[in-house]
């Protein structure tokens, strides 16, 4: 190789890994540029949540002198077992309160900036795991941040003696409040790393869209983001169906908790070290609390009150959730019932018989269907309808139809369109995966990074590029269907979700507000 020929490629390296500099409120940290993208991992928002701060809200973060490297990912937040299958187990700390962020190399002044909070069902997840890794959409020239929160029974436990000792006259949500940090760090700080804290999008999948869906309704939260993005999941049940979400019942639990660990008392649990907390049964599992602090009240009263954060949203469910959550090749017509008050407990009879079949095949489709609606399509279906009934901003709705090429054997065989199928596509990350993507597969991911981004720069996601993606305005839709080919739809299984309607305003003793 000449001279020359050495230089240029010596050249064209320090482009694709230079390092690059910008300044926090806590000091100054060094990121990496990276084909065509700036990324910092692991910036510190808040104090780690350890000893005397083990359940309590996030403190500011202790400044530093001098550049803080920022070129590697930080531990996640304890936690046992993965939040996908087939997912690495990340390295775990009780120091994780860190945000990742990716932004174009030439990003303008004021670039709008999308906040992930991450899926996991509260008791797993990482803000570093690469699915979500920002790269591909910050090329579309937004700011991508993926924030850490504490999880299980170190994120989401109350007791009565976290609750005395809080000026808020309450506990668990420690997980929601590490969200809330983060949002308050990305509008204090993002403009240095090319953001505008003026147009900050929330979004997530799962747990991270009932996250979305909290932070909506949250007081704390206002102010913070000014669209949201939920996808497969939000948290609008009866509160009924569920009594450990009411404070005094999820102090109870704790006291269980507390119990179950050898722990006499607040200080004693405190003490302990963090894989001995992972080891307690938690009795009615991780889960955000009705509390006075941040979540006062239900998020369906928030929204049928019409106190909620009026923002544009763009949210979703996809055509077969179960299918990847709930293994059904055991499920017969005879089975039916008695399999899902084993996995469920006793729920209203009418919504079982909302799913009718005749033989053991449609018995498995009927379980399939109706976990998706129970778990997923209801509260999308509630968000949308709650959202335009009681609020000014627009609502743009989709249901993901597309089966990926999932291999036949492994951790993914047999989704199909199931939960998570969807974020190869908005992430556009199909490069991380080596199955046999089509032709469609790829326009239909660079597709969805459109509609995504377009949404998060406007509050829009429609372009002149790309089918009409029309508002939802009806108990039906519209919505758009994700598929090979996109086309406009409606809500699938209408007819099943006004069975939970009814069940459900029966249980909340109100009815499903009126259009304003």
């Amino acid at each position: 190789m000449t001279t020359a020929k050495l230089i240029a490629a010596a050249m064209l390296f320090a482009s694709i890994t230079a390092a690059h500099a910008a300044e926090t409120e806590s000091g100054r940290v060094e990121g990496l540029r990276e084909q065509g993208i700036t990324v910092y991992k692991a910036i510190p928002f808040a104090a780690p949540p350890t000893g005397n701060l083990r359940w309590k809200p996030p403190e500011p973060v202790q400044p530093w002198t001098g550049t803080r490297p920022a070129k590697t990912f930080g531990p996640a937040c304890m936690q046992t077992g993965v939040s996908m299958p087939g997912e690495t187990p990340p390295a775990t700390s009780e120091d994780c309160l860190t945000l990742n962020i990716w932004t174009p190399a030439e990003a303008p002044s004021r670039a709008p900036v999308l906040v992930w909070i991450y899926g996991g069902g509260f008791a797993n997840g990482a803000a570093s795991m690469p699915l979500y890794w920002g790269d591909r959409l910050a090329k579309r020239g937004i700011v991508v941040v993926t924030v850490a929160y504490r999880v299980g029974a170190l994120g989401f436990l109350a007791h009565p003696e976290l609750t005395r000792e809080s000026p808020n006259h309450s506990s668990g949500n420690y997980g929601l409040m590490d969200q809330i940090a983060a949002l308050e760090w990305v509008k204090r700080n993002i403009a240095s790393f090319g953001g505008d804290p003026n147009r900050v999008t929330i979004a997530g999948q799962s747990a991270g869209a009932m996250s979305v869906s909290i932070l909506m309704a949250s007081p704390r939260a206002k102010g913070l983001f000014h669209r949201a993005i939920g996808q497969s999941g939000g948290f609008f049940e009866p509160v009924q169906l569920a009594p450990s979400y009411l404070l005094a019942n999820a102090e109870r639990d704790g006291e269980a908790f507390a119990k179950s660990l050898g722990a006499p008392s607040l200080a004693a649990l405190r003490k302990l070290p963090a894989a001995a907390i992972l080891k307690g049964d938690l009795p009615s599992g991780a889960h955000p609390v009705i509390e006075p602090n941040i979540l006062p009240a239900t998020p369906f009263d928030a929204f049928a009150k019409g106190t909620q954060s009026d923002v544009p949203i763009l949210i979703g469910v996809n055509a077969q959730e179960a299918r990847s959550l709930t293994d059904v090749r055991d499920v017969t017509a005879a089975n039916f019932a008695a399999g899902i008050e084993k996995r469920w407990g006793k729920l209203p009879p009418p919504l079982i018989a909302a799913y009718p079949f005749k033989s053991d095949e449609e018995a498995k489709q009927a379980r399939i269907d109706f976990e998706t609606d129970l778990r997923f399509g209801w509260d999308i279906w509630a968000w949308t309808r709650l959202q335009t009934a009681t609020g000014k901003a627009p609502v743009f709705a989709y249901r993901f139809d597309h089966a990926p090429p999932f291999p036949p054997i492994g951790p993914h065989a047999g989704w199909g369109a199931g939960h998570f199928a969807e974020l190869w596509y908005m992430f556009d990350h199909q490069n991380q995966e080596r199955w046999p993507w089509t032709e469609d597969d790829r326009k239909l991911a660079d597709a969805m990074a459109a509609y995504w981004t377009n949404f998060v720069k406007t509050g829009d996601p429609n372009t002149s590029a790309l089918p009409a993606w029309p508002r939802f305005t009806a108990d039906d839709g519209p919505l758009l269907i994700l598929n090979a080919p996109i086309a406009p739809g409606q809500v699938a299984r209408l007819p099943n979700l006004r069975v939970f309607d009814d069940v459900y305003a029966q249980i909340r003793g109100t009815p499903f507000p009126a259009k304003r």
